[in-house]
């Protein structure tokens, strides 16, 4: 089983930056696809942002040209640089990974294979 640990969320007002990191726990070369997920209060989990093995990425509209998706495998390491941050931005986020090849989803969602972490939590304030 792999485990992934997010960091990097926090506070910050609207218009602001933040880097998201999620590390794993072992050799991410491998893995199908990445990605990062978010949940705000009351709605359904999104995937906001996926990148594949080859590098290609693809995003969500609402976070298309603010925010990138990259990695780091000499790290073992999935970032998310957040700009231009608005307040319906605020969620957890969670990042996810496909070593397994199967249920991989499409647009910029890339399914975990294994069980979600616990997330980091973004809060934009207006």
């Amino acid at each position: 089983q792999v485990q992934l640990v997010e960091s990097g969320g926090g506070s910050v007002q609207a218009g602001g930056s933040l880097r998201l990191s999620c590390v794993a726990s072992r050799s991410i070369d491998s893995f199908y696809c990445m990605g990062w997920f978010r949940q705000a209060p009351g709605k359904e989990r999104e995937g906001i942002a996926r990148i594949d093995r080859d590098g290609s990425t693809t995003y969500a509209d609402s976070v298309k040209g603010r925010f990138t998706i990259s990695k780091d495998n000499a790290k073992n390491t999935l970032y998310l640089e957040m700009n231009d941050l608005k307040s319906e931005d605020t969620a957890m986020y969670y990042c996810a990974g496909n070593w397994v090849g199967l249920g991989l989803g499409s647009g910029a969602n890339c399914y975990p294979a294994s069980p979600w972490g616990q997330g980091t939590q973004v809060t934009v304030s207006s």
